[in-house]
């Protein structure tokens, strides 16, 4: 029953907070860290955050579908920086942070400080797009940003576990260390990908066979990211990764798979899941943040300080280490990359660098996987003693994530003002692809109307419809008007307007699919026009069904 009444606050405590961050004007997760200190405050339900059920219920749902949203052609263009920020800087935070951390509190070993500086390494991709709500980033920045944060989980998670196994059993092997990231890894994809392919095939049969269940297959979705993470935990493999890997191979199902309206209902089912665990997740944060304040002046004693206070002067030197790394890791990316060019704007050009590249530094931002990995520190070593500064790291790694996302809230709109957004290239490539929809639709129409036998009652009809609404495509075609391209049946013939109507949607959906397919529009504005043809589809669906 406990866990049932901790469910339901905070569940209330992520409604109460979309309502007083509109009144505030301040970010939704500050506002939802804020709420859970004072559930905490007010004793209602105080909570022993469990990491491994903090990792199994809230981040593989949401860790999945930040895969199966995110554009993959954005990826691909921006792979190289997004592998350098997501591997490369991690490890060379945790080396450089971990050595910083060590030398400004002797008293945490070496191996706990490594650990420390791994699990607040990584950047988090829902505390990151809750930071973008707020603050109009530009789109590359963003996705660069949401790539980085989908893969350097793992790689902050794998060397939180050598930096334990170092301070538990005393030694280190890199060839080990190597071996172990590499099966991780690559075993994590390998899960994500091959289960999912297998369970979209088998969904995929036996809709063809049986029919379609809508509510049967969004199940069959919600269950994925938990099945292929619990799989890859099971056998030592990153689970995060699995989660991750799942949801890109989701967006490469095809449409055809799913109806209309089972799609709507799925975007609809994945928005209210992404909600509740984003917002439970900062809403947990912030009811460990009075506890740990509680045993402030404990953990300052562990560190070698009387005065509490010297925590937070820590935290602080920590989240401007990790700022000044992550800037000259990016910077000098960018250099090594711009190598051999002349940039065209000269200055200009300069300037907008440093601008990008301060903004990228800044959206760094840490949240759940911090809060969760250094929650897996051991509380013991293996002679029985008690693990070396633990409460310490926990309590430096919480309030890490604080000053992250406050730096980000107030440094982000102003180093981000005035800085004008690429011009988007796309509009003429969507213009062809919505041309060469309604062409495909107009092939499709005059086709289901040739297949009709001309002695059936109704095929001068449907000959009457094919022609109003082959003259519609034929006038967007002409024009692209911008207005509502949804068919309105306008006489007695509705049924059947309605029925060729339909033909004509779907084939403009597959014509879409396809052209996104051999990537001749972004997968983003892919996304758009097909919400737009399945409304119109669920539309016209619906008016057959109340006609009957």
């Amino acid at each position: 029953m406990q866990s049932i009444g901790i469910v339901l606050v905070s569940l209330i405590a992520v409604v109460t907070s979309v309502f007083l961050a509109r009144l505030s004007r301040l970010p939704l997760p500050l506002v939802q860290i804020a709420l859970g200190a004072a559930v905490y405050a007010a004793s209602l339900t105080p909570v022993v955050l469990d990491p491994d059920v903090f990792f199994l219920l809230l981040l593989p749902p949401l860790l999945f579908l930040d895969g199966w949203r995110i554009p993959k052609d954005d990826l691909l263009r921006d792979a190289s920086t997004i592998l350098k920020l997501a591997m490369g800087l991690v490890v060379f935070t945790v080396i450089g942070v971990g050595l910083f951390i060590h030398w400004l509190i002797p008293a945490m070993p070496l191996a706990v400080a490594f650990a420390l500086a791994a699990v607040i390494s990584p950047t988090d991709p829902i505390a990151v797009s809750a930071i973008a709500a707020r603050t109009p980033v530009p789109t590359r920045i963003m996705r660069v940003l949401q790539g980085e944060a989908l893969l350097n989980d793992a790689s902050g998670l794998v060397c939180l576990r050598f930096a334990v196994t170092a301070m538990l059993t005393g030694s280190f092997s890199l060839p080990a260390a190597i071996g172990h990231f590499a099966w991780a890894a690559v075993g994590g994809v390998a899960i994500g990908v091959g289960t999912t392919w297998a369970l979209t095939r088998i969904v995929a049969i036996a809709v063809a066979r049986v029919g379609e269940d809508g509510s049967a297959q969004i199940v069959v979705t919600l269950l994925i990211p938990f099945g292929v993470y619990l799989i890859a935990e099971r056998i030592g493999c990153s689970g995060i990764l699995a989660a991750v890997s799942a949801g890109m191979t989701m967006s490469f199902t095809r449409l055809s798979y799913w109806c209309a309206e089972t799609r709507l209902r799925r975007t609809a089912v994945w928005d209210t899941v992404q909600f509740a665990a984003n917002g439970s997740i900062f809403v947990l944060l912030g009811e460990q943040i009075p506890g740990l304040i509680g045993g402030a002046p404990e953990t300052a004693r562990s560190a070698g300080q009387a005065n509490p206070w010297w925590l937070a002067v820590y935290i602080l030197l920590i989240v401007l280490m990790l700022s000044v790394l992550r800037f000259t890791w990016v910077w000098v990316s960018l250099k090594m990359a711009k190598r051999g060019t002349r940039a065209s704007t000269g200055a200009v050009a300069l300037a907008h660098s440093w601008r990008m590249v301060l903004a990228t530094s800044v959206a760094g931002v840490r949240g759940a996987v911090t809060l969760a990995g250094v929650m897996t520190l051991p509380l013991a070593l293996s002679d029985g003693s008690p693990f070396p500064a633990r409460e310490l790291a926990i309590f430096l790694a919480a309030g890490v994530i604080v000053v992250s996302l406050l730096a980000a809230t107030i440094g982000l709109p102003t180093i981000l003002k005035g800085l004008a957004a690429p011009a988007n290239t796309f509009h003429r490539r969507e213009d062809r692809a919505r041309v060469a929809a309604a062409e495909a639709a107009v092939l499709a129409i005059e086709s289901a109307q040739h297949r009709l036998p001309e002695a059936t009652l109704d095929a001068g009809r449907h000959a009457a419809a094919s022609v109003r609404l082959i003259a519609r495509y034929q006038a967007r075609i002409a024009n692209l008007s911008g207005g509502d391209e949804a068919w309105v049946a306008r006489d007695v013939d509705a049924a059947i307007d309605r029925q060729v109507a339909l033909v004509g949607l779907r084939a403009e959906r597959n014509e879409i699919e396809r052209i996104w397919r051999r990537h001749g529009i972004p997968e983003s504005r892919a996304r758009a026009i097909v919400r737009e043809l399945d409304l119109q589809e669920a539309r016209h669906l619906g008016q057959v069904t109340t006609t009957r």
